[in-house]
């Protein structure tokens, strides 16, 4: 065989020859992109960047230190930048973090070695603020309880609640409220908020009150109710006990009607109907089903409920052992305050008015969600005039 040949079948082959493997980024690029992706990972989930504040969660405030040196870092915004489809490395923070410092590419990877893993976040390690090691303290500074006899029938009752199934425990939730009479079990002690100060605002702008809280074990402390809050939020073991008046929207024990599993599902509009139109961002209807959201909405232009158009779908929330019928109903109640009034043609030309539809910003559905779960949406309504959810009168 001629060399032109050789060459012939060569350029031919080459072809089929597997492609050159290109030279990897260096491992602190890699250390740095997989940072920055869990921050991005984290505004998905929420609708917004992480902030600084000691009431925010520690994973929240470590991704907020880290945004900031990412974009104080030029060689770091240039290497994210085609990867930043959030706009994160443009948006300005409206809480500064204190003791910020300026560490190059290098450091910056170091520290983000600490991610185990993109599902991994819970084994960062963290040093603690002066504000947690307050808290911690806080909780730990408990006292004999000099008059516990005079509570020991309510924890007594408490104990028999339980026992019984009259009152059950759910999670302590991101917006749950902390009131007088509100029981917790926090530390392995059931805890039980006897008395509470004056409001005054804390240096976060919160309000804060002192609080009288008393332990199943005999003791009693005096901390601070975003204190008590924070270590409810971070106790993966703490829970709140439920007032027996509840209802039962959540059971261990399913009745007629309720499902193993459902789906609260949150729609939006794709109408170009004028007002639809105009206000799409805050008009959702909110329902519950047992099977897959997609069927449900499969045919939503030809159907009336969903205002003859195409939906997408904006959220959805897993529950257990739930009653539909309940749950819908729940929610509708909640929101009736806002309930859209429209009237449309069907398809035959008949005027219709979609009951299902509410002027609510997906914000307050997600607070909503988090409140029924943990038992504290009994004592609260929805107000249109401010679009929160606020102490019933």
């Amino acid at each position: 065989m001629s060399n032109s040949d050789l060459d012939d079948l060569a350029a031919e082959l080459a072809d089929f020859a597997p492609p050159e493997k290109k030279k990897g980024r260096p491992a602190s690029e890699e250390r740095v992109i997989a940072g920055f992706q869990e921050i991005q990972r984290f505004a998905e989930q929420h609708g917004r960047a992480p902030q600084h504040g000691e009431d925010r969660d520690i994973f929240e405030r470590l991704y907020a230190v880290r945004l900031d040196c990412l974009r104080a870092l030029p060689d770091c915004r240039s290497l994210l930048e085609s990867l930043d489809h959030q706009g994160l490395l443009a948006e300005a923070q409206t809480v500064a973090a204190s003791g910020d410092e300026i560490i190059d590419i290098d450091d910056l990877a170091a520290e983000l070695t600490d991610v185990a893993g993109p599902d991994d976040i819970t084994v960062l390690r963290h040093v603690r603020t002066r504000a947690e090691k307050r808290t911690a303290e806080e909780i730990a500074d408990r006292k004999p309880c000099e008059d516990f006899d005079a509570f020991k029938s309510l924890f007594d009752q408490v104990r028999c609640d339980l026992s019984s199934g009259l009152r059950v425990t759910r999670p302590f939730g991101q917006y749950a409220t902390i009131e007088v009479g509100h029981w917790f079990i926090l530390d392995g002690q059931t805890a039980y908020v006897a008395e509470e100060g004056e409001e005054f605002d804390s240096p976060q702008g919160k309000k804060d009150a002192r609080l009288r809280v008393i332990y199943s074990n005999g003791t009693e402390s005096n901390l601070l109710r975003l204190s008590l809050a924070r270590a409810l939020y971070k106790d993966e073991t703490a829970r709140r006990i439920t007032d027996p008046d509840m209802g039962p929207l959540f059971s261990d024990f399913l009745e007629e009607g309720d499902l193993e599993s459902g789906t609260i599902y949150v729609l939006r509009s794709l109408s170009d109907n004028p007002y639809v139109a105009e206000h799409r961002d805050v008009i959702h209807k909110i329902g519950v089903t047992g099977g897959k959201v997609e069927t449900r909405i499969a045919n939503a232009e030809h159907d009336s409920t969903y205002l003859l158009a195409k939906v997408e779908v904006v959220a959805t929330y897993k529950l257990s052992g739930i009653n539909r019928t309940r749950m819908e109903n729940l929610f509708h109640r909640l929101f009736a305050p806002a309930r859209l009034s429209i009237t449309i043609n069907d398809r035959f030309g008949h005027p219709v008015q979609p009951e299902e539809w509410f002027l609510v910003p997906l914000f307050v559905i997600d607070e909503a969600v988090v409140r029924i779960k943990d038992g504290s949406i009994t004592g609260y309504i929805y107000d249109p005039e401010t679009a929160s959810l606020v102490k019933a009168g």
